[in-house]
């Protein structure tokens, strides 16, 4: 499987960690970079963002055009018909990103991975299933992915990786109940799941960047 094209920010030479974040259905690795320079983790070191764009393929509720995504949707109830296979193949794919990241001298401990919307769920789907610990899992505005087989597939690397999830109460594309949902059947498993709803559709606010930075301190400092 072919690495997946990044876009990439250190904020210094020699980064300890690497926070990788993965966008949403449409968008592409730009639509999170300037996250980067409004998170302050001066404390936690030199760090490497990683922004990776998914593949183009048809999206069946957007009536087959082809754009970036992570998995296919085909309907608006995505928990009804879950496209397991593109789930799977993009889990891999960050799978190949997070071995580089340690092939690149980064510890997997000393790495998060997150992303908004289609990426938040991919990053579910990829952190309880990592075979090494993780520093952290971000899920803003997403859901937890193949919820059924999660008991059976997580590994216990991660049983106690931290997680953040955000959402808005306004959101209308992916409904906060879903995340409700979501995370209270990651607690129900033992998870460490810190909740944060906030007033906006489906989107990304400063207050929420001011709480995640919040986090990322705690888990990476």
């Amino acid at each position: 499987m072919a690495v997946l094209e990044t876009i990439e920010i250190q904020t210094g030479p020699q980064p300890r960690s690497t926070i990788m974040i993965l966008h949403g259905l449409g968008a592409d690795g730009s639509d999170f970079a300037p996250v980067a320079d409004e998170l302050d983790l001066r404390v936690a070191g030199d760090i490497r963002f990683v922004f990776p764009h998914a593949p183009v393929m048809p999206v069946t509720i957007n009536n087959g055009m082809r754009m970036r995504a992570w998995y296919d949707i085909v309907e608006f109830d995505p928990a009804r018909a879950e496209d397991e296979a593109g789930l799977r193949r993009s889990r891999d794919a960050v799978e190949a990103l997070l071995a580089r990241e340690q092939q690149r001298g980064i510890a997997p401990e000393r790495i998060v991975v997150g992303g908004f919307s289609q990426g938040a769920a991919i990053a579910l789907l990829t952190g309880v299933r990592h075979s090494q610990r993780l520093a952290g899992i971000i899920a803003l505005s997403g859901y937890l992915p193949l919820a059924r087989a999660t008991a059976s597939e997580r590994t216990q690397s991660n049983a106690h990786t931290p997680i953040f999830m955000g959402h808005g109460r306004q959101d209308t594309v992916v409904q906060i109940e879903r995340g409700e949902v979501s995370c209270e059947a990651l607690r129900a498993l033992g998870y460490d799941v810190e909740w944060h709803e906030y007033p906006m559709a489906h989107s990304v606010n400063m207050e929420e960047i001011a709480d995640l930075n919040t986090w990322l301190v705690k888990v990476l400092a």
